[in-house]
């Protein structure tokens, strides 16, 4: 007898069917961003353009997003000791991160622009690296290190003979070896340790002359000394003479391992594909770099060089971040409409963009006064001395609460790690605290307008070229003007905050289009804006803004 009772068949297509997920992002071009092409060209290194694309192309593949991925989540380990009991002192990557610096070395975003007479080629690599931030910004401290090395270096004409040929090469050579057998070379720097921090002053390592001229031991301990495995290393020392700047490299001419004792590693919030250690000196052979006692100044060019990187990595960042909700808001639907036609999702998007390309335009503009500064320009020199520890400051401080509005735009999805959302998260306040925190920026910018008073002069003369383009930016000049006698520590973050949006703002009235020069102002300077990213008053042309900074969204 049949039974009279039927049960249905269980049907999993209809409960495991995916919908309303967007597709992945990669294969995408990471330098498909009109402020980043306009920028590139406006600062003199148009001739780049086809190789940046090519590379924003390759940073926005699928393989080099999945050595992104695989290079945090596989962290680097510490190996002290070989299997016999021999102290080592080694890092071990995982491959991703090989592949990762290969690219980086080879697309010259390392020392490269030193050894480029073309003018913009400074300017070349930061473009390069605001596409290349796509996908990991761990390598990039080596990389940046490696840049910044270089004019450091310079004040040692000798050691800069032997070593800058290596340092601005283009091929990459993890192996420990001697220096001067390598095809090229990474650079390192040790300057903090524990009972200072940024007060280097108070290093407590060192230095003891040997009978040899200019060349020391060094004894002590360093708090932060990230990428242990480059090659070389400027390090700051008591000598007689007082604080110096000293070449240590990892391997000694000899082929003999210089002690570099590796204590430990750090367990990092974020960066963790990048190896940071605390390295013990101990009889440990290093080269003067400079003179005895001006270590500070000695590497004042290397910090102008990585602050420079900081706020370029905190401007990729954003971009990165943004294009990750655009493509998620263009491709998820709720409440019967797309997320990118939600009018509150469109300014909360347009907000971000605007932020974004100000960030973008000022680190470009940044990289052009770098750029001519080494060339001999002194009014460029002037301006780039207090113009990039403005946006040190002010950029990097945006980059925590750009990446987390973007990554509300995901909701729960960008919560998860597989959505990349959370690493980009964990890496932004590295950049506000790298090459000096935000009170150290800000008493920096004082310093400048203090003791360099053509530093101010070529702040002013910036912002004077867009003079009677907007009225909001010329009050907001006339503000600034009025406030610098009465700048003073305890109000230097408000002083430095009003120099940022300045600055930002003159350059989109001069180079961006309306609707985005008139949004940033109204809102920036304004203050007809609210609180939150996504408070842009209704007058704002939320379409024109859109329709620049993420295209497929209209």
């Amino acid at each position: 007898m049949a039974d009279t009772f039927a049960h249905p068949q269980p049907s999993w297509h209809t409960t495991h069917d995916v919908t309303n997920q967007p597709p992945p992002l990669a294969p995408y071009d990471a330098s498909e961003d009109v402020a980043l092409l306009e920028g590139l060209r406006r600062e003199g290194a148009g001739w780049a353009e086809e190789d940046v694309r090519r590379l924003g192309a390759l940073a926005g593949s699928a393989e080099a997003q999945e050595w992104a991925e695989l290079a945090n989540r596989h962290e680097p380990e510490l190996r002290t000791h070989d299997r016999y009991g021999n102290r080592i002192d080694e890092v071990e990557f995982h491959p991703s991160w090989h592949h990762l610096m290969r690219a980086a070395v080879a697309e010259g975003l390392a020392g490269a622009p030193w050894a480029d007479d073309r003018p913009g080629a400074h300017v070349a690599r930061s473009a390069g690296g605001l596409v290349w931030g796509h996908t990991d910004a761990g390598h990039g401290c080596p990389t940046s290190m490696t840049y910044a090395a270089v004019p450091a270096l310079r004040a040692q004409p000798e050691l800069a003979k032997v070593y800058e040929p290596l340092l601005t090469g283009r091929e990459y050579d993890p192996e420990l070896r001697v220096p001067t057998d390598k095809p090229g070379l990474l650079a390192g720097m040790g300057m903090t340790e524990k009972q200072g921090g940024s007060d280097v002053r108070t290093n407590a390592t060192a230095a003891t002359p040997t009978a040899e001229p200019g060349v020391y031991t060094l004894r002590g301990h360093k708090w932060f000394t990230s990428a242990p495995m480059c090659d070389v290393f400027l390090v700051l020392a008591q000598a007689p003479g007082g604080l110096s700047c000293f070449l240590v490299p990892r391997v000694l001419p000899d082929g003999t391992r210089n002690t570099f004792r590796i204590q430990r590693l750090k367990d990092k919030l974020g960066n963790r594909s990048n190896a940071s250690s605390e390295p013990e000196f101990d009889g440990t052979v290093a080269w003067l770099v400079g003179a005895e006692g001006r270590g500070v100044k000695t590497i004042i060019e290397m910090v102008n060089c990585t602050r420079l990187d900081c706020v370029m990595m905190s401007a990729a960042l954003m971009r990165k971040t943004l294009v990750e909700a655009g493509h998620h808001a263009r491709h998820r639907s709720a409440f019967g409409a797309r997320l990118v036609d939600q009018p509150l999702m469109r300014n909360v998007l347009a907000d971000l963009a605007l932020e974004s390309e100000a960030a973008t335009t000022l680190t470009l503009r940044l990289a052009g006064a770098a750029d001519r500064a080494v060339r001999g320009d002194a009014g460029e020199q002037a301006f780039r001395r207090i113009a990039t520890a403005v946006g040190k400051y002010w950029v990097t401080k945006r980059g925590p609460a750009f990446t987390a509005e973007a990554l509300e735009c995901l909701g729960g999805n960008g919560y998860v790690e597989e959505s990349g959302m959370p690493r980009h998260y964990r890496e932004a306040p590295l950049l506000s605290i790298w090459e000096g925190s935000g009170n150290v920026n800000a008493l920096d910018v004082l310093r400048a307008l203090g003791r360099e008073p053509a530093t101010a002069e070529a702040l002013f003369a910036e912002l004077a070229l867009a003079s009677g383009a907007d009225a909001r930016l010329d009050a907001a000049v006339g503000r600034l003007k009025d406030r610098l006698p009465e700048a003073e520590p305890a109000g230097a973050r408000r002083l430095v905050e009003a120099m940022a949006l300045a600055l930002q703002a003159s350059l989109l009235v001069r180079h961006a289009p309306s609707a985005v020069a008139d949004a940033f102002c109204a809102t920036r300077l304004g203050g007809d804006w609210g609180h939150a990213f996504g408070t842009l008053p209704g007058s704002a042309d939320v379409d024109g803004i859109l329709g620049r900074a993420v295209p497929a969204a209209n």
